[in-house]
């Protein structure tokens, strides 16, 4: 992912902001009880992007893929809608707990732009990941960084089209979004009169998307780290926040992992899962990195 690349990362305060004063409202109002939910993954699973991943020999990437982690932020949906029987080999090749986090097809997000001929292609999309059953987790909506409030109407319309029984996340990236004060409040509470998750996203670039307001009781976060030994740190810190909102009442976390140059988004992971099953006092599988020929710690 190069959305917010910059040149200098290391020129960038990339210390997590204090949370926005309705999260804690939110997770108050929508506590929810039992064990927290944490799903914490990479945004693809082919070889070529997840360099030293896979053991030599491996034939299924996906098979392997899935007995590492606990799941997929399925990015490949955001380019086409894939025939039903895919969906269907996904679902069987993957094990039992496992769960796609698809992202929707950019022709709503980016060539329709949520204009009034999206909802034929909304229920053609859903037909066929549905098909994913019980491995369906959050889909996610992302804009085009030009799409501003402006489109308000359009926003409203989708929201309200949208079957509830489909949980859904949504990523705005026009900064007016976020920094016209009357706009995000108006944002903010159509998400959570709906319950749908506000996208975190963490990328040098661009820290005007960490705005920190949880719309309902799901924290979903798209970690873009910088190739650089920031990147380590930086997980620390989510684990510290994650672990805050934890004992707030936070009991869905949905992670995922990119790198501007996806080198190393598997053991990244792999140190971040360590460090929250140890914070948050759960149980992931640890991925295997024992086909990464640096020490993790150490890589840059």
């Amino acid at each position: 992912m190069k959305f917010g690349k910059v040149e200098h990362p290391e020129l960038i305060d990339f210390t997590i902001p204090k949370d926005h004063p309705d999260t804690q409202l939110v997770l108050a109002k929508q506590r929810e009880e039992g064990d927290t939910s944490v799903y914490v993954g990479c945004a693809k699973w082919n070889r070529q992007d997840l360099k030293n991943f896979y053991p030599r020999g491996t034939k299924d990437e996906l098979v392997y893929y899935s007995s590492q982690f606990n799941c997929i932020e399925l990015n490949a949906s955001f380019y086409r809608i894939f025939p039903a029987e895919q969906y269907q080999k996904w679902c069987d090749k993957t094990p039992e707990g496992f769960k796609f986090f698809p992202k929707m097809t950019n022709e709503v997000s980016h060539l329709r732009r949520l204009n009034d001929k999206v909802y034929g292609t909304v229920d053609r999309y859903l037909e066929v990941t549905s098909l994913l059953k019980d491995k369906l987790g959050t889909i996610f909506l992302q804009m085009h960084s030009n799409f501003g409030p402006k489109n308000w109407d359009r926003v409203v319309r989708f929201v309200e089209y949208w079957p509830k029984e489909f949980p859904l996340a949504m990523e705005f990236r026009h900064t007016d979004w976020f920094n016209d004060e009357k706009v995000a409040q108006e944002l903010y509470h159509l998400l959570q009169e709906n319950q749908m998750a506000n996208v975190l996203v963490d990328t040098a670039g661009r820290r005007d998307l960490m705005h920190m307001r949880l719309t309902n009781n799901e924290a979903f976060i798209r970690y873009v780290g910088a190739n650089h030994a920031s990147d380590y740190s930086r997980l620390d810190d989510w684990v510290d926040r994650l672990s805050a909102w934890q004992n707030k009442g936070l009991r869905n976390i949905h992670f995922f992992v990119h790198q501007n140059l996806e080198l190393e988004s598997p053991f990244l992971s792999a140190y971040f899962i360590e460090k929250l099953n140890n914070i948050l006092g759960i149980s992931l599988k640890i991925p295997s990195t024992l086909n990464n020929p640096n020490d993790s710690q150490t890589l840059f």
